[in-house]
C-alpha cells in the first residue's frame, strides 16, 4: 500500500513506519503517534536533536503542578485548585554538530528519512541521510525504548556515520529542565503553572554521568533525573561534562573517518516523590542507572522483546480483509499497554503519557473503556490501576462529606485523587464515575479471583461507593428508588433526574456490594456494614427507577428525555463539535447526544434489556448522537454489532481505531485518545466476538461484517488462557493453558477443555441500519 493511502504511513501489520521526507506540518502528530511509554515514564516522539519540535514532552505518571481554577462566580463545594501534568526534565536530547553546523532537518537536504514504531520490539527506530548546507553528508541511526521491565529507565542508541569524507563530529547529550513549551491556550493560570514549573535543588556530574534534582513550585513534588553513557568511537575523542541549574550536558568531540561511526548509548533514569528527600531520590536514580549500565543496551532490548512476546501471546487480535485496520488495531493495543503496563498504583490518564491534553487527567474512561481490555489481557495492570483508586479513598470520602454525602465520591477528573473539574454540571454531578470504578472492581474480581486485592481494596471500594448511591438516591411515594440531579456520560444533557446509565451502574454497584459483604462477613464487620444496611442496598437496587417511554417503546436516557424538543440537525452541518458553536443552555434543552449514553448502557448492563429493547433503543438514539466525543464510536459499534448492523459496526470500529492515526478530531498533537484505542479491543472482542461477562459467566455470539473474512482474539479469565477464531460460518474455541472453562456460544453452553471446539454461527437476517445525523456519518473507508 502506498504511503498516501496510509495517511502518511506505510501499512505493515506490526509497525507504524514513516518514510520519505520530513513534513514539518506533521510534527505534532508524529510526536504523539511515535510516543513511547511504560505507564510510568512517557517520551513523546521528538527528534533527538531537539529541533524541529512541535511540543517537547517527557512525563512521569502522577507528576503535576497545582494551579488555580477559573470561576466567574464561585460556590460552596467548588474545587479550589486544578492539577496539570508537567513536562519534566528532558533526557531525549542528543544534539549533533557536523563540523560546526547543527544538524537540523529544516536546513540542508534530507536524502532519506524513516521512523518506525515497532509493536514487537517496543522501540522507535530512525534512519536519516542528511546533507548539511555546506554539502557534508552523514547517516544517522537511532533507536530508543522506555523499558517495560526496568520501569524507571529509558535508553537511546544514537549512531552517526560520515558518508563521503572524514569529519569532525560533536555530540551534546543533555538533561534539560524547564524547556520552553507552546502556550497552553487562553487560561493565564495554566500558563503561569507551566512557566518554568521546576525549581533546581541539585545539579551534579562526573565522567559520563549527570543528574538534576528539582521540585515544583506549588505541588511540592520532587523529581530526580539522571543520565549515563557508553561511547564507541573509532579513533580518539575529547569529552567533558557540566551540570548547572536546569542543564546537565555531556559533550563528545571526535574525528570520525569516512565509513566509520560514532555511537552513543544513553541511559536515562527518573524518580519522583512527594515525601522522599533529595538524597533518597538521588540514590534511587543512581541505582537505576547503575542497573541499566550493568544490564546494557542489548539485554534491555532483549528483555523488551520478551515482554512484548508475552503480551501479544495473551492479547493479540488478528484480522483478515483490511490490512490497514489490522495495523491500526495492533497500534491501539500497543498504546493501551504502554499507558497502563507499569503504572504501579498510578492512574491511567486519558492521553496516557503521550501529550499534555486534558492536563494529564484521568476520567471515567479508564474504568469503563481501558480496564476491560487490561482485565482480560494484562490483569496485573488492571489491578494496579484499581489499587491507585483505592489509595485515593480518603480523598473520595472527604469529597463526599464536603458535599453532605456518605461513602466515597471519586473525582470526575484528577491526577492525584482530588477533584479538578471547575465545571460542576459535568464534574461534580457526574457521579456515575464512582459506580464505574465499582463495576470495574467487580469485573476484575470475577475475572481474576484475586483474593488479596479483594481483601485489601475490592470490598472497601464496593462498600463505600454503594454507600454513596444509597445516600444520593431516595425512595419516592411510589416506592421507586430515584437518583436525581446528576449528569450521565452524555454531557449535552446535564443535571438530570434518573439518568438510565447512572441508575443501572449504581444498581450493579449496590448488588455487587451486597454480594461482597455476604461473601466476606469479616470485612463487612471491619467496614461497619450491618445487616440492615446491606438489606437497604438490596432494596435500593431492586427498586431502581429506569425511565421508559411506553408510547415510543424505548428507554429514556434520563427522565423526560424523549419529551425534550428536537434538535435541528440540518442547520448544524459544518458546525461540529456543537459545544464550540452553540450554548450549553440550548444543548441541554434538546434531544441531541454528544456521548453515546443510553446505547452504551445497553452494552455494559445488557442483561437489563431484552434483545428487542436494545434494537429499538439503538434505532432511536443513533440518529440523534453526533459523536462529538471520541468515545461514542466504539460504544455505538459494539451495540450495532449485537443488534445486527454489522457493516455499520465496522465503520464505527474504523472511526474509533483511526481516531488518532488519521487525526479525525484534528487534535492528536496534544496526545492520543487512549480510551478510543481501547475501544478497538471492545469492538473486536465484545462487538464482532459477542463476548459478554455477566455474573462471571463468559459468553460469545460472534459474527463478522462483510469486509472482514477472519477474526481471532485472546483472553485470560481466571487462570484460563484461550483464543477465539471466527470466520464467516464458524467459531473455533481453543484453550491455550490453564484449567477448563465454562463458556457459551450463541446461547449454547459448553466446557472448553484441551480439545478445540468448532461451532456454527447462526444465520442473521439483514436489517437496514438507521441514519446518523446529517454531517455525522461514520468514518467509512474504501478498501
Amino acid at each position: 500500500m502506498s504511503q498516501e493511502q496510509g495517511h502518511g504511513f506505510e501499512v505493515h501489520p506490526w509497525q507504524l513506519k514513516w518514510s520519505g521526507g520530513v513534513d514539518l506540518d506533521m510534527l505534532g502528530r508524529t510526536e504523539t503517534l511515535f510516543a513511547l511509554s511504560n505507564g510510568h515514564i512517557g517520551l513523546r516522539g521528538t527528534f533527538e536533536e531537539g529541533e524541529p519540535v512541535d511540543h517537547p514532552g517527557t512525563y512521569l505518571n502522577g507528576f503535576y503542578e497545582l494551579r488555580g481554577l477559573p470561576y466567574a462566580e464561585s460556590g460552596y463545594g467548588y474545587p479550589e485548585s486544578g492539577q496539570t501534568v508537567v513536562n519534566v526534565t528532558d533526557g531525549k536530547v542528543i544534539r549533533l554538530l557536523v563540523e560546526d553546523e547543527p544538524m537540523d532537518l529544516r536546513y540542508g537536504r534530507t536524502e532519506e528519512h524513516e521512523r518506525t514504531l515497532d509493536f514487537r520490539t517496543g522501540t522507535l527506530r530512525r534512519h536519516t541521510l542528511w546533507t548539511s548546507p555546506t554539502g557534508r553528508t552523514v547517516r544517522i541511526k537511532s533507536e530508543r525504548l522506555v523499558s517495560f521491565t526496568k520501569r524507571t529507565i529509558a535508553a537511546i542508541r544514537y549512531e552517526v556515520e560520515p558518508v563521503d569524507e572524514d569529519m569532525k563530529l560533536v555530540l551534546q547529550s543533555d538533561l534539560l529542565a524547564n524547556e520552553p513549551v507552546p502556550a497552553p491556550g487562553n487560561d493565564p493560570r495554566l500558563a503561569a503553572a507551566l512557566d518554568a514549573p521546576l525549581v533546581s535543588d541539585l545539579a551534579t556530574c562526573r565522567n559520563y554521568w549527570g543528574m538534576l534534582v528539582h521540585h515544583t513550585k506549588q505541588s511540592g513534588l520532587h523529581i530526580a533525573a539522571g543520565m549515563d553513557h557508553e561511547i564507541y568511537f573509532p579513533d580518539k575523542a575529547d569529552t567533558f561534562i557540566r551540570a548547572d541549574g536546569d542543564l546537565a550536558r555531556l559533550t563528545i568531540a571526535a574525528n570520525v573517518p569516512k565509513g566509520k561511526s560514532l555511537t552513543l548509548t544513553k541511559y536515562i533514569g527518573y524518580g519522583w516523590s512527594a515525601r522522599r528527600s533529595v538524597p533518597a531520590l538521588r540514590a534511587q536514580v543512581d541505582a537505576a542507572l547503575a542497573m541499566a549500565m550493568e544490564t546494557g543496551w542489548d539485554s534491555l532490548k532483549a528483555d523488551q522483546v520478551r515482554y512484548l512476546e508475552d503480551f501479544w501471546r495473551d492479547a493479540d487480535i488478528e484480522l483478515d480483509g483490511d490490512p490497514e485496520l489490522q495495523q491500526a488495531v495492533r497500534f491501539a493495543l500497543f498504546h493501551v499497554l504502554q499507558a497502563g503496563a507499569r503504572g504501579q498504583s498510578r492512574a491511567i490518564p486519558a492521553k496516557g503519557l503521550t501529550g499534555p491534553g486534558y492536563d494529564g487527567h484521568t476520567f471515567w474512561d479508564t474504568e469503563s473503556f481501558i480496564l476491560p481490555m487490561l482485565t482480560y489481557t494484562v490483569p496485573a495492570a488492571a489491578g494496579e490501576e484499581l489499587r491507585w483508586r483505592h489509595a485515593t479513598m480518603d480523598k473520595a470520602k472527604a469529597r463526599a462529606a464536603e458535599l453532605g454525602q456518605r461513602g466515597a465520591m471519586f473525582p470526575w477528573r484528577s491526577i492525584n485523587g482530588d477533584e479538578c473539574s471547575g465545571y460542576w454540571p459535568a464534574g461534580t454531578a457526574g457521579v456515575h464515575v464512582s459506580a464505574d470504578i465499582a463495576n470495574a472492581t467487580a469485573r476484575y474480581l470475577r475475572a481474576t479471583d484475586d483474593e488479596q486485592f479483594e481483601t485489601e481494596c475490592g470490598v472497601e471500594l464496593l462498600v463505600e461507593t454503594a454507600r454513596l448511591f444509597a445516600g444520593l438516591g431516595h425512595h419516592d411515594v411510589n416506592g421507586k428508588f430515584r437518583i436525581d440531579g446528576v449528569t450521565g456520560p452524555d454531557e449535552y444533557t446535564a443535571v438530570v433526574n434518573n439518568n438510565t446509565f447512572t441508575n443501572l451502574a449504581a444498581q450493579q454497584n449496590l448488588r455487587d456490594a451486597v454480594a461482597a459483604v455476604h461473601r466476606r462477613p469479616d470485612l463487612a464487620e471491619q467496614f461497619g456494614v450491618t445487616t440492615a444496611e446491606a438489606a437497604h442496598w438490596e432494596s435500593c437496587a431492586d427498586d431502581m427507577s429506569i425511565p421508559y417511554d411506553d408510547a415510543l417503546g424505548v428507554h429514556q436516557q434520563c427522565e423526560s428525555f424523549t419529551l425534550l424538543g428536537a434538535w435541528d440537525f440540518e442547520s448544524s452541518v459544518g458546525r461540529y463539535p456543537l459545544l464550540l458553536n452553540y450554548p450549553y443552555y440550548d444543548l441541554y434543552r434538546k434531544q441531541v447526544v454528544k456521548q453515546a449514553d443510553l446505547v452504551f448502557a445497553t452494552y455494559l448492563f445488557g442483561d437489563s434489556f431484552t434483545a428487542e429493547q436494545k434494537l429499538r433503543n439503538f434505532d432511536y438514539y443513533y440518529p440523534i448522537t453526533v459523536r462529538d466525543s471520541s468515545l461514542s464510536a466504539c460504544c455505538e459499534a459494539v451495540t450495532a454489532a449485537e443488534v445486527g448492523y454489522l457493516d455499520l459496526a465496522y465503520d464505527l470500529l474504523a472511526e474509533s481505531v483511526f481516531t488518532d492515526l488519521h487525526d479525525l478530531h484534528s487534535n492528536v498533537n496534544s496526545g492520543l485518545h487512549i480510551a478510543a484505542l481501547a475501544g478497538a479491543w471492545t469492538d473486536c472482542v465484545a462487538g464482532f466476538g459477542g463476548m459478554r461477562d455477566f455474573g462471571g459467566q463468559i459468553t460469545f455470539a460472534p459474527r463478522l461484517p462483510s469486509r472482514l473474512t477472519y477474526l481471532s482474539f485472546r483472553m485470560i479469565v481466571r487462570e484460563s488462557k484461550f483464543v477465539v477464531a471466527v470466520d464467516k460460518e464458524h467459531a473455533t474455541y481453543r484453550l491455550l493453558s490453564g484449567p477448563p472453562i465454562d463458556l457459551a456460544h450463541h446461547g449454547e453452553k459448553f466446557t472448553l477443555t484441551s480439545a478445540p471446539m468448532s461451532m456454527k454461527i447462526p444465520d442473521l437476517e439483514y436489517r437496514e441500519p438507521p441514519k446518523a445525523p446529517p454531517g455525522c456519518e461514520p468514518y467509512r473507508r474504501e478498501i
